[in-house]
């Protein structure tokens, strides 16, 4: 460890891979935490977990029973074990019993993307409640035509203040907070809609998935879909890089100039341009009949493509990574796949899972570097390897099925739920601050007398 701190210092590591290296071996140790516990308020299922994205301070969970809750990550309420376990109890609850508490289970809890003051619930009653989160009562409520599954706002929008519900209805619904009222209807799914996700790199893609097995693109400035994702096209891999045109010598022009002359240089670099537009016209009208040819698909060719099936089921996940680039997705017969974004093809990454739950929503979620997945299995959360899909962490400590993953980037923390009702901590093992801590026990240990 020290070496690293010499390296660092030396200016052999640069500042970000010395970042990097600390956080990879962090997150690959992580372990059932023994100095930090959260007290649970529910008596359900817990269905839902999100960290704030403002200050990444303050957990959002939302459970069967009905109830929401709040926890302050980085400050503790009370300390058992000679202060060696931080309990963690919630700052506020909202009940069933409160007065515009949701009737049936939460399915979805979020925080508003902008700053903690307001959070947005989804619920089985068909009902999608925006909350303040200071006096704890109901801003704006949105009536759904069916159960609530899923709700997302957009990390990075600037014009739209937007969420998306997915519900046991075949139609996605955008419910706009500032009108308090629906501002897009979104058809194309022919079930209902399970899990939805905003795009990490505009604010104006929504990607949605259904129980109808599609995962549909949707630009919310037009309408339709404009991309039906299938399983059938793939590609190996990383997306391959982008290859840069060769540039030209400065040499070649200055000798052209002098050979020729100005009037004269220009004139052959016309001569040579028309000439090239002149050979490569024959070629050119190629592209323009084949988009003639697409143009004139029969109807039954554009409906086939339009029932593109990425899941042989139901998804019940979806995941963007964080550069925006490509997509993760989880469904029925246990499968997980990993899509490229820009040519919507599946990269054929196989994920060695087990047994992943198919009657209910999951919730997906990434750390950078590594770049591991967090998938809930049944009554373990594994980690796999974004590209080899080979099984790096294994974490048991539920006792029933676990139904969230949620990963604090900034402590390279993971949080957890399930039917077993806990909310479990899972931090990295052996670390630094770990040390520190324990050197501070031991010094109050000698110094008890005082």
């Amino acid at each position: 460890m020290w070496k690293a701190f010499k390296d660092r210092e030396t200016g052999r590591f640069r500042s970000n891979s010395f970042a990097n290296r600390f956080k990879s071996r962090r997150i690959l140790s992580l372990q059932l935490s023994n100095r930090k516990d959260f007290v649970s308020p529910h008596r359900g299922s817990v269905n839902s977990l999100q960290v704030d994205l403002t200050e990444g301070r303050y957990l959002l969970s939302g459970a069967a029973d009905g109830s929401a809750a709040v926890f302050d990550v980085k400050r503790a309420t009370d300390y058992e074990a000679s202060g060696l376990i931080a309990k963690h109890k919630c700052i506020f609850t909202v009940r069933k019993q409160h007065e515009n508490g949701h009737k049936y289970a939460i399915s979805s809890a979020i925080w508003y993307p902008i700053d903690t003051g307001m959070f947005i619930t989804g619920s089985f009653d068909h009902y999608v409640k925006v909350w303040d989160t200071n006096t704890s009562q109901v801003v704006v409520d949105f009536k759904m035509p069916g159960k609530v599954y899923r709700t997302a706002m957009s990390s990075m929008a600037m014009s739209h203040t937007l969420i998306a519900a997915g519900t046991d209805d075949v139609q996605v619904r955008l419910c706009d907070i500032a009108s308090g009222a629906f501002s897009h209807t979104l058809s194309g799914h022919r079930d209902g809609v399970m899990s939805v996700e905003w795009s990490t790199s505009s604010e104006w893609v929504l990607y949605t998935g259904g129980c109808d097995g599609a995962i549909r693109f949707w630009d919310i400035r037009r309408a339709g879909c404009f991309r039906v994702l299938d399983n059938s096209q793939t590609q190996l891999g990383v997306r391959p890089p982008i290859l840069k045109r060769p540039a030209v010598s400065s040499k070649f022009f200055s000798a052209a100039k002098s050979s020729l002359g100005d009037q004269n240089w220009l004139k052959t670099l016309q001569s040579k341009h028309t000439g090239s537009q002149s050979v490569k016209g024959s070629s050119s009208e190629k592209p323009s009949v084949e988009k003639s040819r697409q143009k004139r698909i029969h109807p039954g060719m554009l409906s086939t493509l339009d029932r593109a099936t990425a899941h042989y089921g139901v998804v019940t996940g979806l995941k963007a990574t964080n550069d925006g680039m490509y997509l993760l997705s989880a469904g029925s017969y246990s499968r997980i796949r990993l899509w490229d974004i820009e040519s919507g093809r599946n990269t054929l990454v196989n994920f060695e899972t087990g047994r992943i739950q198919t009657d209910r929503a999951i919730q997906l979620d990434t750390s950078d570097d590594p770049a591991l997945v967090f998938v809930p299995c049944m009554k373990t959360v594994k980690g796999f390897g974004m590209w080899s899909g080979r099984t790096t962490l294994m974490l048991r400590g539920h006792y029933e099925s676990v139904n969230t993953c949620c990963f604090n980037s900034n402590d390279q923390e993971l949080y957890t739920s399930g039917a077993d009702r806990q909310i479990i901590v899972w931090s990295p093992g052996g670390s630094v601050e770990d040390e520190m801590a324990q050197g501070e026990v031991a010094e109050d240990k000698d110094n008890w007398s005082d």
